[in-house]
C-alpha cells in the first residue's frame, strides 16, 4: 500500500444532523458522530484531489481564533478551513489583548461573546477551558487543545489518514510512542481509536506513562520491543517538555530507546507506517531517513488532512 491512494468514497453517503452544539473533546462523541465527521471529511478531500471547490457555506459567517498557545498547523488549518467554506476569520492575540491590563479570562470571553462571532476556535493550557468557554457563550465551541486533556480535531484528522490508507479503522493496532502522560493526542486518539474499534497500545519510559488510561483496555509498555509487534501504524508524540514537572528525558537516551528508525518501525511490521502530529523533533523522535520517507511516514497526508477535518468540524457546526 503506498501514499499514492485512490480516492476512497466515504463510508456512508447520507448525512445525518450532527447532536452537538460543541466540539470540545472525542469522549462525548459516539462512534456513528465521528463517522459523520470523517464521511463529511473524504468528501472535501476527494473535491480537492478533483479540483473542486467546496460550497461556500460559512458565507457571511464569522470564526475566531482564540489561541492562549502558540500554534502553527492547528491555527492555520483552522483558518484556511473556515476561508475555504466562506467565513471571515478574526485571530485574536493575546499579546495585545486587554489581559495584558489585567483583564480577566472570563470578562475577556463574555466581551467576544458580545460581539456575536457565530464560532470560537479555542486552544488554552488549562485543563477544561474550553467546556468552560462553551457553557458561557452563544455560539458553537471547538476546542483547538486544551492542556493535556484532548486535541479533537487532531484525532479527528488521524482517524480519516488512517481510514484512508487502510480502508478502515475497525479492527487496527495503532501504537503510541513517546510522551504520553502530558499529550492530549495522545488522549484524544485513545478516545476516538476504541470507539471505533481499533486497539491501542502505548509505549513509554515509565515516568512519561499515565497512571491510568482514559479508556479501559489499552495495555502499557515500556519497550518498543514488547510494544509494537503486530502494530498497523505507529504514532509518535514528542515529550512535552513544557509540561513536565519531575518527568525530565535526556534527548540522547531517549532516542536511542524510542526515535523511530526504520529498523525500529520494522519491529511492527514492514508494512507498518508511521504518525506524527508534529512538530516532529528531528533526531530526538525520528531520524532524518524515516522523516522523509514519504511512503511510510504520512505526516503530509496528516497536514492535509487537517483541513479537510476541520471543515467537516465548522460545516455542522456553523453551515447547517
Amino acid at each position: 500500500m503506498t501514499l499514492a491512494m485512490e480516492l476512497i468514497k466515504p463510508m456512508d453517503t447520507s448525512r445525518p444532523v450532527f447532536p452537538h452544539k460543541h466540539l470540545t473533546g472525542i469522549a462525548p462523541l459516539a462512534a456513528d458522530d465521528i463517522t459523520t465527521i470523517l464521511n463529511i471529511a473524504q468528501d472535501y478531500a476527494n473535491m480537492t484531489a478533483e479540483g473542486g471547490r467546496p460550497e461556500r457555506t460559512l458565507k457571511g459567517k464569522v470564526i475566531l481564533n482564540l489561541f492562549f498557545e502558540d500554534s502553527t498547523r492547528t491555527r492555520t488549518s483552522f483558518e484556511m478551513a473556515s476561508k475555504r467554506l466562506g467565513a471571515e476569520v478574526i485571530n485574536w492575540n493575546m499579546k495585545t489583548s486587554s489581559i495584558n491590563k489585567g483583564e480577566t479570562f472570563m470578562d475577556t470571553v463574555r466581551t467576544l461573546d458580545a460581539m456575536h462571532p457565530d464560532a470560537i476556535v479555542i486552544r488554552h493550557s488549562e485543563y477544561g477551558a474550553p467546556d468552560y468557554v462553551a457553557k458561557r457563550v452563544s455560539c458553537p465551541v471547538l476546542n483547538a487543545g486544551d492542556s493535556w486533556r484532548e486535541h479533537p480535531t487532531q484525532a479527528l484528522l488521524d482517524a480519516l489518514t488512517l481510514r484512508q490508507y487502510f480502508g478502515k479503522l475497525d479492527g487496527l493496532t495503532v501504537a503510541i510512542v513517546g510522551d504520553i502522560a502530558h499529550s492530549r493526542v495522545a488522549a484524544s486518539n485513545m478516545h476516538l481509536l476504541t470507539k471505533m474499534g481499533a486497539t491501542v497500545r502505548l509505549v513509554a519510559p515509565p515516568v512519561l506513562l499515565p497512571e491510568k488510561a482514559p479508556v479501559d483496555g489499552i495495555a502499557m509498555f515500556t519497550s518498543l520491543a514488547e510494544g509494537l509487534p503486530g502494530a498497523d501504524a505507529v504514532m509518535t508524540i514528542r515529550p512535552q517538555k513544557e509540561r513536565m514537572d519531575d518527568a525530565l528525558i535526556e534527548d540522547a537516551s531517549y532516542f536511542h530507546d524510542y526515535g523511530m528508525t526504520h529498523e525500529k518501525l520494522n519491529l511492527a511490521g514492514p508494512d507498518a507506517v508511521l504518525l506524527d502530529p508534529g512538530p516532529f523533533l528531528r533526531g530526538l523522535m525520528i531520524d532524518d531517513d524515516m522523516a522523509d520517507d514519504k511512503t511510510r511516514f504520512l505526516y503530509d497526508r496528516q497536514v492535509s488532512n487537517g483541513v479537510f477535518a476541520r471543515m467537516a468540524a465548522l460545516d455542522l457546526l456553523v453551515g447547517g
